[in-house]
């Protein structure tokens, strides 16, 4: 199993841009697929963006399409999402899954490990 740690959150206004970073210990890194999801207080966890292991397959969430990248960068195990144009709406704890079949999973059952999460709070 491996360890996963996200930074980049904070308080940022509305149409404002954030950078999430994910970086992930242990060896074999470029065989994960990886996930972002996010949970809003009082709501379930809900998909993001997902990258498969080579980043040749990305898939992301009607609600953050055109307003967010995944991207992966495997030399430095890590995984990032720049999240621009924020709403109110997109505020949640993110966090950053690993799934071990090196697939793009949109469901958080297709993941093996998570990131204890950062916070990001956009304000009107």
């Amino acid at each position: 199993q491996v360890q996963l740690v996200e930074s980049g959150g904070g308080l940022v206004q509305a149409g404002g841009s954030l950078r999430l970073s994910c970086v992930v210990s242990g060896r074999f890194f470029s065989n994960y697929g990886m996930g972002w999801f996010r949970q809003a207080p009082e709501k379930e966890r809900e998909f993001v963006a997902a990258i498969n292991w080579n980043g040749g397959t990305r898939y992301y969430a009607d609600s953050v399409k055109g307003r967010f990248t995944m991207s992966r960068d495997n030399a430095k195990n890590a995984v990032y999402l720049q999240m621009n144009s924020l709403k109110p709406e997109d505020t949640a704890v993110y966090y950053c899954a690993a799934a071990q079949n090196h697939l793009a999973t949109i469901s958080t059952t297709g993941y093996d490990s998570w990131g204890q999460g950062t916070q990001v709070t956009v304000s009107s």
